[in-house]
């Protein structure tokens, strides 16, 4: 079964969301890597929503971002300071996820799990106003 662009960009909305949750379940368990990596996700999983509904998709974290950018940053759809959110949780999560000694602080935790809300408050309401008919 094929879903519709629409679906699909729900369904990914959604998935960003429970990453938002489980990230904020991480972050009050202490767990201040995972909730890093889970705020990445929120926001790549926004970020899919988004492209999908031009019909991109791609395997490779920086096609999706680098799509996004293109697309929707550089021509006005959203504001360039949403990139440096991107960017910022990218580059954390990748410490997280394959530096051996990188220590996760709360504050670090705290403030990619804002990033993350913030960027999916946008997105969301982006799809909402686009997807009027």
């Amino acid at each position: 079964m094929q879903l519709d662009l629409a679906t699909l960009c729900k369904y990914r909305l959604e998935r960003a969301k429970e990453d938002l949750r489980a990230a904020r379940v991480n972050h009050d368990s202490g767990l201040f890597k995972a909730s890093i990596n889970r705020s990445y996700y929120a926001i790549f999983h926004g970020i899919r929503a988004i492209n999908i509904l031009d019909g991109f998709d791609a395997s490779k974290h920086s096609s999706v971002i680098a799509h996004f950018n293109q697309y929707f940053v550089h021509t006005g759809k959203f504001e360039r300071g949403i990139y440096k959110i991107i960017d910022g949780a990218y580059r954390i999560r990748e410490k997280c996820d394959y530096s051996d000694f990188f220590l996760a602080s709360k504050e670090d935790s705290a403030e990619q799990l804002a990033h993350a809300e913030t960027f999916l408050q946008t997105v969301e309401a982006y799809i909402l106003e686009n997807q009027k008919d």
